[in-house]
């Protein structure tokens, strides 16, 4: 398996990284083990989890259940804790979830990886990132109405000064190993490392956007940011939720138990335009008798800057699929295939 570092931190990953969001509702504790035991034989060595998982749907009922299922197989495999890096996250602000209605704080935060290390029954998380920020987000397709205007600035810096120096004792205390951002922007990406660096507090790593043939907001200015300071993609959903596997015929078929029949709209992704873009896509595959799954995890690893993508699964032969990108080389042909239809499909989602 091919590895990369995290950042300019030590830590030392599997490019393509085991999501485990559907374990506890789509995937059984059973299932859930079965996958990190069969990644593990592949040689994976870097899982991506939440305090807030379980997804599909999401729930008050099963917050940290996801985070208790990686628990209980640690507690199995005490000796094996050392083969995984385990990346977690904070939830922000949020009215439903976890800590209702409270923002990320230097003090939420030293007690949410008190609760997380916990469910993970482990003494440290590997990469403690911040799900979403505290002044809110273009993502999640947000980006339709998106305006920063009522924005306070020195707000944001506050906050975030007030997070670093949290980070820092957590870091010290041998808590946390580094840490990452989720659903940010360049501008905030930008300042996260400033302060790191005048407040000699620990800098952000990693950065885990959704990036995928899909959903490229990523290429233009958080790409340029990331290559020039070291920062690496974590990258979800980069099949598009399972858009890019051809399974949904179109929208078609919608099969029992799947994201499209369990979220409807995909939050967001499914519109008139993005049926036509994945026919793109799928008949690219096809043109070069390619999986398109594997097509499209390997496109997001031959992007000009660090990225590690995060696949999810609900069954170890999904996982098999997923895997198998790590061997699979696409040709110039491919690639300028892929540039020809990005061109005429460039926001579908």
């Amino acid at each position: 398996m091919k590895k990369i570092k995290l950042g300019r931190s030590d830590i030392e990953v599997t490019q393509l990284c085991l999501g485990t969001m559907t374990w506890g509702t789509q995937n059984t504790e059973a299932e859930g083990h079965a996958q990190i035991d069969y990644a593990a034989e592949q040689g994976i060595n870097f899982m991506d989890t939440a305090e807030m998982y379980p997804v599909n749907p999401v729930s008050k009922e099963t917050v940290g259940d996801t985070e208790s299922i990686i628990g209980t197989w640690i507690a199995k495999n005490r000796n094996r804790r050392d083969d995984w890096v385990i990346a977690t996250k904070i939830a922000g602000l949020n009215g439903r979830f976890v800590r209702e209605d409270q923002p990320i704080t230097g003090e939420t935060m030293k007690a949410a990886v008190e609760s997380s290390l916990k469910r993970l029954q482990t003494d440290v998380i590997d990469l403690y990132q911040i799900h979403w920020p505290n002044r809110g987000s273009y993502h999640f397709r947000q980006y339709w109405d998106f305006d920063a205007s009522g924005q306070n600035r020195q707000e944001t810096l506050d906050h975030m000064a007030d997070v670093l120096r949290a980070m820092d004792e957590l870091q010290k205390a041998g808590k946390v190993r580094e840490f990452g951002l989720s659903n940010e922007s360049a501008w905030g990406t930008a300042q996260w490392l400033r302060l790191a660096d005048e407040l000699s507090a620990p800098r952000m790593q990693t950065i885990q956007n959704e990036y995928s043939l899909l959903c490229r907001l990523f290429d233009t200015d958080l790409a340029e940011l990331c290559v020039n300071e070291d920062v690496t993609l974590l990258a979800y959903s980069p099949l598009g939720c399972g858009l890019l596997t051809g399974k949904y015929d179109g929208g078609e078929t919608i099969p029992k138990g799947s994201r499209l029949d369990l979220n409807g709209d995909l939050g967001g992704r499914v519109t008139p335009k993005v049926w036509p873009a994945v026919e793109a896509y799928l008949n690219i595959a096809r043109k070069h008798d390619l999986d398109p799954s594997q097509m499209a995890i390997a496109w997001c690893m031959t992007r000009p800057f660090p990225i590690s993508p995060i696949f999810g699964a609900t069954s170890v032969e999904q996982l098999e699929i997923a895997l198998g990108s790590d061997a699979v080389e696409l040709s110039d042909e491919v690639l300028r295939d892929i540039k020809e239809a990005y061109r005429e499909f460039p926001m579908p989602v």
